[in-house]
Formats: structure tokens, sequence, C-alpha cells
């Protein structure tokens, strides 16, 4: 199994970004498929991630009202659009994926996931 982040770069704050995860090898219909990332300095966070058998969808406080994730039907792709980015959203992102069924407690803890992919950086400054 593999996991395949894309679409990082450089924006100035403000900027919108999406980023793509496409999966090989496994399809996570039933499971859960994430994102999170880690600045430099820093431990890896929670960003969100979206629950495939009712499509609920989780945020990390600092990200609520600017991010939106997504899944595509077949379970083996996932987005993650950055709306209004600011400087702290610096970081490599890492999606992630998960075929168990998560209770929502368990969601925002990357231990849940059992791959990941390699990360796409993000780096938003003027």
């Amino acid at each position: 199994v593999q996991l395949q982040a894309s679409g990082g770069g450089l924006v100035q704050p403000g900027a919108s970004l999406r980023l793509s995860c496409a999966a090989s090898g496994r399809t996570f219909r039933r499971g859960a498929m994430g994102w999170f990332r880690q600045a430099p300095g820093k431990e890896r966070e929670f960003v969100a991630a979206v629950r495939m058998r009712d499509r609920s969808t989780y945020y990390g406080d600092d990200v609520k009202g600017r991010f939106a994730v997504s899944g595509d039907n077949a379970g083996n792709s996932w987005f993650l659009q950055m709306n209004n980015l600011k400087p702290e959203d610096t970081a490599i992102y890492y999606c992630a994926a998960t075929n168990a069924g998560l209770i929502t407690s368990s969601m925002r803890d990357g231990i849940h996931y059992d791959y990941w992919g390699q990360g796409t950086r993000v780096t938003v400054s003027s």
C-alpha cells in the first residue's frame, strides 16, 4: 500500500492550496482518511479527517472554518482544501489512512492510522 501526497507549494498569506492524496494497493471505503502536519521543531498535529462510513469530518482547532477535507466514493483519493492560509500553516503535510472503523475520539490521533504518505511541503510566506 502506498499513499502519495501532492499539491504543496509556496504561497502568500491569504492564498489557497488543494492537497491531494492518492492510495494504491488498497481502498479505504469503510475506514478513515486524514491529514496531519509537522512544522519545524514541533510535534506532528492533527489537521483534518473524514470517516467514510458516515462521511463525518473532523478538524483541528487551528484550521476550522478555513480547511475542508473530502474523499472520493472509491476510497482511494482524498483532498484537503486549504483557504486563507497563514504563516503558521507552514509545515509538511502528511496524508494517512486506515480501514479500521474509528470512533470519534480516535479520529484525531495518528496512532490509529495504519498507512502514511511521504508528505508534501506547504510554505506560507510573504
